[in-house]
This record gives structure tokens, C-alpha cells and sequence, in this order.
């Protein structure tokens, strides 16, 4: 099995910055993707990485997140920069799931508890 364990979550003020931790263990996985619900809307993806180094992320975070790997502490991280309060959701990671040439991530069978992210205007 694999267990996800996100943490980082916290209220910040808008044009702020936050760093999410996603912690990887159980057994061998490649890939992890971020998606993020905000209240009464449905889940979007938001970013996801290969551990070949490759990367996707949705248009809407493009150039103000990203994702990156630790792989002595089997760790991805979502860097956040720019926060609006549009940002403002759970964010949970996915993990195992299918990154492909072309940037489209195909969730994978594992799932976090979600952790919240809340942006102040």
C-alpha cells in the first residue's frame, strides 16, 4: 500500500506564499499530483510530476507554483507564490497516477487526508 501524508495547510494573506508537503511511504510509486476543492466547487488538478523530472501543472498556477521532489525524505512539495484568494481550497496529493508525454495526469488509486490552504484579501 502507499500512504500520502500532505501538510504545510495555513491562512495567508493574498500576494503571500506557502509550501505544501506531500510524504510518501509504503510501497514504490513514480509519480504525485496535486488537486485542490474549494468550497461547493468540484476538484481541479492542479500540478503533477514524473520522478524522471518531467512536470505539468494547470494554466491557472502556471509560473506562480511548483512541484518538486525530495527523494532522500520521499517528499514532494507544492511551492505557492502569488496567492489569491481564488487559491483558497483543501488541497490533497494523488499519488501512482499517469503523467503523460503530453502533460495530462491520470490520477492514481492513492489519495491523501487533504490539508487547507486559505488565502486572506
Amino acid at each position: 500500500q502507499v500512504q500520502l501524508v500532505e501538510s504545510g495547510g495555513r491562512l495567508v494573506q493574498a500576494g503571500g506564499s506557502l509550501r505544501l508537503s506531500c510524504a510518501v511511504s509504503g510501497d514504490v510509486i513514480y509519480t504525485v499530483g496535486w488537486f485542490r476543492q474549494a468550497p461547493g466547487k468540484e476538484r481541479e488538478f492542479v500540478a503533477a510530476m514524473a520522478w524522471s523530472g518531467q512536470k505539468a501543472y494547470d494554466d491557472s498556477v502556471e509560473g506562480r507554483f511548483t512541484i518538486s521532489r525530495d527523494d532522500v525524505k520521499n517528499t514532494v512539495f507544492l511551492q505557492m507564490s502569488s496567492l489569491q484568494p481564488e487559491d483558497t481550497a483543501v488541497y490533497n496529493c494523488n499519488g501512482d497516477g499517469i503523467l503523460s508525454y503530453s502533460g495530462r495526469y491520470t490520477p492514481g488509486d492513492y489519495w491523501g487526508q487533504g490539508t487547507q490552504v486559505t488565502v486572506s484579501s
